[in-house]
């Protein structure tokens, strides 16, 4: 069906706007992907769907049109930890990096994909070049161990299209929550994913249980998957779509804060990460937790 239908759907407003069910949101997401449609069409699908808000079904059919397209990282020889990062840090240092690389320390292959959103702000492709780790320029297998960072118009180049709209009309669309969502690997895979507000958290939480994803999902650091280095955010994890760990949040009044740099730029994030990673420096608590549930949800795979 032409995508101009489909926006007759859900372009009636926060009121009349109707739903598509998941063969319907895979076509019409398919059909913007491919680039089958104009500039104008893929602006009213992105206002459209701003106002309206994905569903759960309609978020697996954006999944499942994506997923069919992607080019997907090959499988190792360990499962690949698949980490989204497409906020960057404005406040804080963008520990990201650490938490990959932390985690290839323990002998996982680590993806990250990503890509600028927006301007002003500190990326983890930035910090992983500081750190003497360059963003691949062909996708390759990850070897056990080792971290990689994929650019998504590696990935496909009509997602990394609909993710620059946003520098245009000033608004996410369906794209920015899709990208948290998606797993472009063979394998097995564990997804590490966050969210910025509560509603994101349960409509999150839906789509994994609906696509049965393998994943921790928490608050993220100013929406980066890598919890706060002050305080312990609540976690949950997925194993084939059922909640199998949970973390609560840490409340009541901190005691003490970790020693993080005062600067956020690439340069001074990278050193305050070798610092931790040589052991100069503890890992902040929250990260350590963080890290022994993604090994924990590992061994469930």
């Amino acid at each position: 069906m032409g995508i101009a239908n489909y926006i007759k759907e859900i372009g009636r407003g926060s009121q009349g706007a109707r739903a598509l069910n998941r063969e319907q949101a895979a076509d019409l997401f398919g059909q913007v992907l491919d680039g089958a449609v104009t500039d104008l069409e893929i602006g009213a699908f992105c206002l459209a769907m701003r106002i309206k808000g994905e569903t759960a079904h309609e978020m697996a059919g954006f999944l499942d049109a994506t997923h069919q397209r992607l080019h997907t990282v090959p499988a190792g020889a360990a499962p690949t930890i698949v980490i989204p990062s497409y906020n960057g840090a404005r406040k804080l240092p963008l520990l990201t990096p650490l938490l990959a690389l932390l985690l290839a320390r323990e002998g996982l292959a680590v993806l990250v994909h990503g890509t600028a959103t927006e301007s002003r702000r500190v990326y983890t492709s930035e910090v992983l070049l500081a750190l003497g780790i360059p963003a691949q320029k062909a996708i390759e297998s990850i070897a056990p161990g080792s971290v990689a960072f994929v650019p998504t118009a590696l990935l496909h180049t009509g997602l990394q299209r609909l993710l620059d709209v946003r520098r245009v009309v000033g608004l996410r669309n369906p794209a920015h929550s899709l990208v948290k969502l998606m797993t472009p690997v063979q394998g097995k895979s564990l997804l590490v994913s966050s969210y910025t507000h509560p509603e994101y958290a349960v409509s999150m939480a839906e789509t994994l249980t609906l696509m049965g994803g393998n994943a921790l999902l928490l608050r993220g650091t100013e929406g980066e998957a890598v919890a706060d280095p002050r305080r312990t955010p609540k976690m949950e994890g997925f194993i084939r779509g059922q909640v199998v760990d949970h973390q609560d949040h840490q409340a009541g009044v901190l005691t003490s804060l970790p020693t993080l740099p005062a600067e956020i730029d690439a340069a001074h994030t990278a050193a305050y990460i070798r610092s931790v990673l040589d052991g100069a420096k503890p890992v902040p608590p929250p990260i350590a937790q963080q890290v022994a549930h993604i090994l924990h949800l590992v061994q469930a795979l």
